[in-house]
């Protein structure tokens, strides 16, 4: 269905052409002088000069036309030409009674089914997930699932490091502490162990032990170099070793990140993308794009419309090693060819900005994608300690992020514990979903971009912006509900108190709100109203009395309102990645 203001666009409009004017110039948006109008409308002063008279006049007429239409209590035409306007609360009603009506509250669908490959996740494989990979996993699920609730087609690939030195670092200190396994025996010729030679916390400890001894053993890390050789050219024992670190590492990132609840559709990294890196760069080649540049190969990537030097980006080193850009490369025409994207959006750290803009202009100079399909890099800031600098542990290392967020739970379910408004058997349940509420709402409310401070204390208040105090007003709403014992219909009233109104009003926006999260790909701005229309639930649940209203009409109608205010908050929330408990 059409949002509001849209739809009191149209009714601005033909006043317009009703008055005599274009009625381009009626375009209605929400009222920035609350305390004046519920809406506005400024084509007036425009007009005024396509028309050569006062913004007043023209802003009159056009009211008195918009007078005549039931959908306002008043259309008031106010120096030097704006157009305040109150709805009715017929209209009101009319409109907040279709939402609910609505299984989507209002939120259209957009008209074409595109595809979108999101990549989100870009964790290296044997090393355990830390917090610096926690904005990315929940800022990618939530854009996944904004895009999914309007129609699109979403690919989400976490995109594993999986291929590089590190690999070679663990094989070569395996060869080191269990020379006597098959995989190092070139004569070896049966089927190798179906289960891996490692746990997974003993492979969290042999790559940082390898990486260290690199650094200090010349002959060491010229055996890591030479397994990561020989492993990329699918050697038999290396490959197999290879195989069994990907199964123990992928089992241990779907816990964690299941804990976050975040999933990927494709469990893809940097080993798929190789075979597509010579073709890849015969495609570079065969544009005449690639040149050498001190024994490397590089492509110019510079545009006489750029304000600042961008440098070349580097496809291959002198030494023939490839880099980042080339395997992003290789991976955008892996995608391009099996999913054929109408966009591909990175949400990767904002300090890989030039990375990706170099990748985006080779990919376009090249051909590897259609030229309508869309690039874009989504960069974020940090997260931080209340010092300002980036979150580590008391002891100054980087947090674990199954530490992070066990930290969190303990400290919810101390909460719940004090407060013993939770039955014991569903303490750790609710627990869990608290946490994680104040974890995402505590990040997802922050603009991307911006780096912003991790403070347990404020993220899992149930008072103030955060997700606590989200579910909290859900949580009071199934409570109103369950106390008057009765299903809540889809007839809204006409609003009679301003806190009624006030909270119509937000409702109305539902669908606009949401609508401009997607097109701007911007969960924070979802967290911006669920946190405005919560306050308007307060408010109103303060000033009216639900549960004791003798009318029983008019206790439906209230309880048809905050149902819908229900829906949309868990609509909301599902939006950002948690769900609400039964209690707090």
């Amino acid at each position: 269905m059409q949002n509001l203001t849209e739809l009191l666009s149209e009714k601005a409009a033909a006043a317009f052409a009703a008055a005599g004017y274009d009625d381009a110039y009626g375009k209605v948006t929400l009222s920035n002088r609350p305390d004046l109008c519920e809406f506005q409308c400024n084509g007036a002063m425009p007009a005024a000069k396509q028309y050569h008279c006062a913004p007043i006049a023209i802003a009159q007429a056009v009211a008195a036309k918009l007078a005549q239409d039931g959908a306002f209590s008043s259309a008031e035409a106010v120096m030097p030409g704006f157009i305040n306007l109150k709805l009715s609360p017929a209209f009101l009603s009319a409109q907040l009674s279709a939402m609910a009506a609505d299984a989507r509250c209002g939120a259209a669908g957009t008209p074409v089914n595109r595809t979108v490959v999101l990549d989100y996740g870009g964790p290296n494989v044997a090393k355990p997930l830390h917090i610096g990979h926690l904005r990315a996993a929940i800022i990618g699920e939530s854009i996944k699932r904004l895009y999914r609730f309007f129609g699109n087609t979403v690919i989400g690939d976490i995109h594993m490091g999986d291929w590089g030195l590190q690999m070679g670092l663990i094989i070569a200190e395996l060869h080191a502490r269990q020379p006597e396994l098959p995989y190092f025996d070139p004569d070896f010729t049966g089927e190798y162990p179906a289960e891996p030679p490692f746990t997974i916390s003993e492979l969290e400890e042999i790559y940082p032990a390898a990486s260290a001894k690199s650094k200090e053993d010349a002959a060491f890390a010229a055996e890591a170099h030479e397994a990561t050789r020989r492993l990329q050219e699918h050697e038999r024992g290396c490959y197999a070793l290879w195989k069994h670190i990907m199964a123990v590492s992928v089992a241990d990132l779907k816990k964690n990140y299941a804990k976050l609840n975040v999933s990927f559709d494709a469990w893809l990294g940097e080993s798929d993308a190789q075979p597509y890196i010579e073709p890849m760069l015969a495609q570079v080649a065969e544009k005449g794009l690639a040149r050498e540049s001190d024994g490397a190969l590089v492509v110019d990537v510079q545009e006489e419309s750029d304000t600042k030097e961008l440098p070349p980006c580097i496809l291959k080193k002198s030494d023939g090693a490839t880099l980042y850009a080339t395997t992003d490369l290789a991976t955008i025409l892996q995608r391009e060819r099996d999913f054929r994207p109408d966009k591909i959006l990175y949400v990767v750290d904002k300090r890989q900005s030039l990375h990706f803009e170099q990748v985006f202009r080779v990919a376009r100079k090249a051909s590897l994608v259609r030229p309508e399909t869309e690039l874009q890099h989504i960069g974020f800031g940090t997260m931080n300690g209340k010092d300002g600098k980036p979150f580590k542990t008391r002891e100054g290392g980087v947090m674990r992020l199954e530490t992070l967020i066990a930290d969190i739970t303990d400290f919810v379910r101390g909460k719940i514990t004090e407060n013993q408004q939770v039955a014991d058997s569903d303490v750790d349940a609710t627990a869990q979903m608290i946490a994680l509420a104040a974890l995402k709402y505590g990040d997802l409310s922050n603009q991307a971009t911006k780096d912003y401070v991790f403070d347990l204390d404020r993220f899992a208040a149930v008072e103030g912006n955060t997700g606590p105090y989200l579910l909290y007003t859900i949580v009071r709403i199934k409570s109103i509900l369950a106390k008057c014992g009765k299903a809540a219909g889809t007839a809204i009233l006409p609003p009679v108190g301003a806190e009624e109104k006030s909270l119509g009003l937000t409702l109305a926006r539902f669908g606009e709100e949401m609508e401009n999260a997607y097109r701007d790909s911007a969960p924070h701005a979802v967290c911006a109203y669920l946190y405005e229309l919560a306050g308007a639930v307060n408010k109103f649940y303060h000033e009216t009395k639900i549960v004791s209203e003798p009318d029983e009409e008019r206790q439906a109608g209230y309880l048809a309102l905050i149902d819908l205010a229900q829906r949309m908050l868990e609509t909301g929330i599902d939006l950002l990645g948690f769900r609400a408990p039964e209690k707090m």
